[in-house]
């Protein structure tokens, strides 16, 4: 795979936060407009460099700091149709042809917005970029998930904006934030609200927090995808032992994935259950990084999962933060995971099966621009 083939083959995109992936010539541009003093670094490339250093501290809390400066910019009807056009047009650049954008409507009201009028602009910021990227020569489709935070006491109310839109523009509803201390469970009432109305939507889940989360967010919640899903290798075990720490002893061995005997990995109950049911898992290997959720790329367990055949998808998070792109972590994982073409062709397959819209759109997308897109890269079907 080479960084041309990489930005060349169609890719989709489940898990990726708006107020993540902001450009940072736009971050300081939108900080002058509305008058916002507190941005650490005055130039571009010096701000970028910020950000990814202050989000590589090993730690989820110090990483969602880092959102204090991109949700100060992101409070006015332009700047938030600026940031949704443009995530497009970058997405759009980077050979994504589907993506599902999430946001939390309840950070951008600090100025005087509505939680309506917050979808509507960031749904006409889309629809902007996308006609950006046609124009460009570019086909890509984005939809919106909303996000809840785990905090707050809003859930149920971003559930049923979610259900108001979702005939237009919005696909399904999330839940973020901190996992600890923060059980999807105090959010019950959303989520059988969401089931009772046919709604799709994913929960951030076993990223920060381990096997708890993912059964909760799972078994009690009733999760159509897992946001993140890295730590159900808590419930695999290799040659006997419990996957961290059989992966552990092989942090010095960076084909300990690639070369790993399946016939010695063990399913649990839970892990059995998410494989079975096809459960899709968003992963995300930078961000994971930063967070501590993984050693490396190279031993990141997306290889491993791949390999057993669970329904992995490959995603960004926060591009910004993580100064990433589809492309980048796809060239991450050939680079040191040993992924080629196959392997980056089917992870997109699983995601685009995995998307919250209509399931002939979705067919639509996987034979009339996936597939033809790996053909003429050289990949038969």
């Amino acid at each position: 795979m080479t960084p041309e083939t990489a930005k060349a083959a169609p890719k989709v995109l489940l898990h990726d936060h708006l107020d993540g992936g902001l450009r940072p010539q736009t971050i300081i541009e939108l900080a002058r407009d509305v008058g916002y003093g507190g941005l650490p670094r005055r130039d571009a490339e010096s701000l970028r460099g910020w950000f990814r250093d202050s989000a590589n501290s090993g730690s989820l809390p110090r990483y969602l700091e880092t959102f204090d400066h991109t949700l100060a910019v992101m409070q006015t009807a332009d700047g938030l149709r600026r940031v949704a056009r443009e995530c497009v047009e970058d997405l759009a650049a980077d050979g994504v042809v589907y993506a599902e954008s999430r946001y939390a409507p309840e950070q951008h009201l600090r100025d005087g917005l509505t939680l309506e009028e917050v979808v509507e602009v960031v749904n006409a910021g889309f629809r902007e970029g996308e006609a950006s990227a046609a124009a460009r020569g570019r086909q890509i489709r984005v939809t919106a998930l909303l996000t809840a935070m785990r905090h707050a006491a809003k859930s149920t109310e971003i559930a049923q904006l979610a259900v108001r839109y979702r005939d237009d523009g919005v696909s399904g509803f999330d839940i973020a934030g901190a996992e600890a201390g923060f059980p999807p469970t105090r959010h019950l009432d959303a989520f059988e609200y969401l089931r009772r109305e046919n709604a799709h939507f994913t929960i951030h889940a076993g990223e920060a927090f381990g096997l708890p989360s993912i059964w909760e967010a799972i078994q009690w919640c009733g999760a159509d995808r897992l946001g993140h899903g890295v730590r159900i290798v808590d419930d695999i075990t290799v040659a006997g032992r419990s996957f961290p720490e059989w992966i552990e002893g092989e942090r010095d061995n960076p084909r300990a994935l690639v070369d790993l005997d399946l016939d010695s990995v063990g399913l649990g109950r839970l892990a059995s259950y998410v494989r079975d049911t096809r459960i899709p898992l968003e992963m995300c290997p930078s961000s994971n990084l930063q967070t501590s959720a993984a050693l490396s790329i190279a031993l990141h367990p997306i290889t491993l999962l791949k390999r057993l055949r669970f329904r992995v998808t490959l995603n960004t998070d926060n591009r910004l933060m993580s100064d990433t792109s589809m492309s980048k972590e796809a060239l991450l994982l050939a680079d040191q995971a040993d992924w080629d073409l196959a392997d980056l062709r089917w992870v997109t397959i699983n995601a685009m099966k995995s998307a919250f819209i209509p399931f002939d759109q979705r067919l639509a997308i996987i034979e009339d621009v996936v597939k033809p897109g790996y053909r003429a890269l050289g990949h038969p079907v």
